[in-house]
C-alpha cells in the first residue's frame, strides 16, 4: 500500500497481504476479505529514516542501523480479519498493523496467520511482513522478540509497493512470545549489506490475536479512514513538491562579479 507508485486498491498494506495470493488460498471470501470500492489512493514516498538503499557516507554509516518505528495513527490498534477458504473449508484469521516512522511515512506492516482446517485438524500458522524496496533478498529477513532467539524469514515475492517476506508454519511457542512481548525486531540487508532493524512495538497483539474478528461494516469504515488519510497525505506531498518547484523557478540566476 505504500513505498512507491500506486497500490492495486486503497487497501490496509497488510490486509494486502491476505489479498496477494500468497496464502494459498486465492479463493478466500467474505466480507472481511473484501476489497472497497473507490479510486486507488496515491501512495506516500518511502521513509527517509529507512531507506534501506541509501548508499553509506562515511564510516558512521556501515554499521548496524536501527529504525524505531511506531504505529500507524489511522490504525489505533491490532486488527484481526477472518474469512474462510470455500475450496478447502479452511478457517482463515490474521492479526495485523501498520507501522510508520516518526515523521508519519509508512514503513512496514506485518500480519500473523492462524489457519484451521478442521476436516484435516490442521492448524498453521505464518508470520507475514511488508517491507520496503532496495533490499537484499537472498540473505532473507529474521526477526525475534525482546532479544530472543531469531526466527530466519524468506523473500516471497516483491511488487512495486514493497517486498513481502514470511516465515511459514511456526510454532506456538513463537505465537505466545508474540502476545507477551514488547518489541519485534525485523533485521534485513540494504544494497550496500549494511543491516537495517526495525524495532516495532507490539503491544497489544495478543490481545487482538485471542479476541474476536473485527465486524466487516467496522472493518470498512477504517479502510474508507485510511483511504482518505492517504489521499490527503499524498495531496500536501505534492502541494509541497509544488511549492519547492516553485520556489526553486523563481530564485534569480547569480550575476557573476564584474572584472
Amino acid at each position: 500500500m505504500f513505498f512507491a507508485n500506486r497500490p492495486a486498491r486503497p487497501l490496509r498494506a497488510a490486509a494486502f497481504l491476505a489479498l496477494a495470493g500468497l496464502t494459498g488460498l486465492a479463493g478466500l471470501s467474505g466480507p472481511a476479505f473484501a476489497q472497497p470500492k473507490g479510486k486507488a489512493a496515491p501512495a506516500p514516498a518511502a521513509p527517509a529514516p529507512a531507506a534501506p538503499a541509501a548508499a553509506p557516507t562515511g564510516a558512521a554509516q556501515t554499521g548496524p542501523q536501527i529504525v524505531n518505528v511506531k504505529s500507524d495513527p489511522a490504525q489505533t490498534e491490532w486488527t484481526k480479519v477472518c474469512g474462510k477458504d470455500q475450496g478447502s473449508n479452511t478457517d482463515v484469521c490474521y492479526t495485523t498493523r501498520d507501522f510508520v516512522s516518526d515523521q508519519g511515512q509508512p514503513v512496514l506492516a506485518v500480519a500473523v496467520y492462524e489457519m484451521k482446517n478442521p476436516t484435516q485438524k490442521q492448524e498453521v500458522r505464518v508470520v507475514r511482513y511488508l517491507l520496503p524496496l532496495g533490499l537484499l533478498l537472498q540473505p532473507g529477513i529474521r526477526f525475534s522478540i525482546d532479544g530472543q532467539q531469531a526466527t530466519p524469514g524468506k523473500f516471497a515475492v516483491c511488487f512495486p509497493n514493497g517486498c513481502f517476506a514470511e516465515a511459514g508454519n511456526v510454532g506456538p511457542e513463537l505465537i505466545n512470545a508474540m502476545k507477551k512481548g514488547t518489541t519485534l525486531s525485523v533485521s534485513v540487508q540494504n544494497q550496500t549489506q549494511r543491516e537495517v532493524t526495525f524495532a516495532v512495538p507490539i503491544a497489544g497483539f495478543g490481545k487482538a490475536f485471542d479476541g474476536p474478528a473485527i465486524d466487516p461494516k467496522v472493518l470498512e469504515e477504517q479502510q474508507k479512514k485510511l483511504q482518505a488519510e492517504l489521499e490527503k497525505r499524498s495531496e500536501d506531498m505534492r502541494k509541497k513538491l509544488e511549492q519547492q518547484n516553485a520556489g526553486g523557478a523563481a530564485a534569480p540566476a547569480a550575476t557573476p562579479p564584474k572584472p
